[in-house]
């Protein structure tokens, strides 16, 4: 697949996430609850998130994988229990979607990457995922993942 990669200058995004530490075999039930969670308490604030569901990887390591999952809001607010407000850093970020199937991101994850070292841009080492669509509303082939790497 031909991935566009973009750098860009985004402002700071205000967000409302839980973060946990799980496996890689039970990160869609962690996925389902926090977002289930999140949207239930914007729901009682009679409020919608301003953008789509995100995951941030803190780390690669698929037995305890370090992990914020949330939705952007439109602004700041405090959040409730295990849901923390906070947000996404602006600054410069490398980004590329991904169509398809997000088991097979990892194409996207490596040219991004490789295109990163090849302009001697460096990351923070959090990346993150927003997903556009769902298996609920698109065939797998027609899921749409942004990937994006704030640098330092």
């Amino acid at each position: 697949m031909d991935y566009q990669i973009q750098l860009t200058e985004e402002p700071a995004q205000p967000i409302l996430s839980i973060r946990t530490v799980t496996a890689v075999g039970n990160l869609l039930q962690e996925l389902g609850k926090a977002y289930h969670a999140i949207i239930n308490y914007l729901q009682q604030k009679g409020l919608q998130p301003s953008g789509p569901a995100f995951v941030a990887y803190y780390n690669m390591d698929m037995e305890n994988l370090d992990v914020e999952m949330g939705f952007p809001v439109a602004e700041k607010m405090p959040g409730q229990s295990e849901i923390k407000a906070g947000v996404i850093p602006g600054g410069r970020q490398v980004a590329c979607m991904h169509r398809g199937p997000y088991q097979e991101c990892g194409p996207a994850y490596e040219e991004a990457n490789r295109w990163m070292r090849e302009k001697g841009y460096i990351p923070t080492g959090v990346a993150y995922e927003f997903y556009y669509n769902s298996p609920g509303e698109v065939p797998e082939s027609e899921l749409l993942t942004k990937i994006m790497f704030p640098l330092k």
